[in-house]
């Protein structure tokens, strides 16, 4: 196969020909050049007038996927915090309790208070600790701040605690600054009162002054805090003054507890039961 071979003749035409088709596409290109131009900014204006509600969209989005994220870390926070000041107050109470056990003589049961019923005419504590723990009827149930109760039954592992609350406590008592003697009681009033009786009006007693347990009725040992001196009122009548207490242990706030193991002398038990002996004949 032979190529044909142009001649200088035949090739100009054709070089002149390419020539005007290049310089008339320059020439369109060149003279509409401002209509590409305006097309353009046209083209720009309207994808921005459209991009910025869809920006908008998009922007509100990622606030609520932050927003919830930030709240649910906020839950976490709070929860910790939570924690760790419980944790911090139960801490507080064990060193407390520590403390306590340090400064006195009486063998002490740790324990802790699984159940309350403070809410209904028999107000009751249940704890964690029964006759396996060598717990007894009659033990006092303690706070590091104060008298909680007494231990009223008892089976292998628990024990329940007749509170201070309780229409049926009764403890002996001396106001600590003079030495004079009652019977705490609870008040009625509410769970935050006491009341100590049998106090003569001419006994001068002071609010603030500290109330403990007497251990004249050797049933509870001497010294126990019990409360502290809040109110007086003078009975018409009589010669007694009622001296309402506010108690230094909390039963709503009470979760650790102490009893202490404290027997009642046997010798005066039984000099008592003579007495009442003699009496019954």
């Amino acid at each position: 196969m032979r190529f044909k071979i142009l001649k200088v003749g035949e090739a100009k035409d054709y070089i002149i020909t390419a020539f005007l088709l290049l310089l008339s596409i320059t020439i369109a290109i060149s003279r509409n050049q401002g209509g590409i131009n305006s097309l353009r900014q046209v083209s720009i204006t309207t994808i921005s007038v459209l991009q910025s509600p869809l920006a908008n969209i998009r922007t509100y989005r990622q606030a609520l996927q932050t927003n919830t994220y930030l709240q649910r870390q906020n839950i976490l926070l709070q929860d910790e915090l939570s924690k760790l000041r419980s944790i911090e107050q139960e801490n507080m109470v064990l060193r407390n309790l520590l403390a306590f056990r340090d400064s006195t003589n009486y063998e002490l049961i740790p324990t802790l208070i699984i159940g309350k019923e403070l809410n209904s005419i028999n107000t009751s504590l249940t704890i964690n600790a029964g006759k396996r723990d060598s717990v007894k009827t009659g033990m006092p149930l303690v706070t590091s701040d104060g008298l909680l109760g007494k231990v009223i039954l008892t089976n292998q592992k628990y024990a329940q605690i007749l509170p201070y609350s309780n229409t049926l406590f009764r403890v002996s008592a001396i106001i600590q600054e003079n030495q004079a003697p009652g019977i705490v009681s609870w008040s009625g009033r509410s769970d935050a009162q006491l009341v100590l009786d049998f106090i003569p009006k001419t006994i001068p007693v002071n609010q603030g002054a500290t109330v403990v347990t007497s251990g004249f009725s050797n049933e509870f040992p001497k010294g126990i805090p019990i409360g502290s001196v809040v109110d007086i009122e003078f009975e018409e009548g009589k010669e007694t003054q009622r001296i309402f207490l506010k108690p230094f242990a909390s039963l709503v706030e009470a979760s650790h507890g102490f009893l202490i193991n404290f027997q009642p002398d046997t010798a005066v038990v039984n000099l008592e039961s003579q007495f009442n002996e003699i009496f019954d004949q």
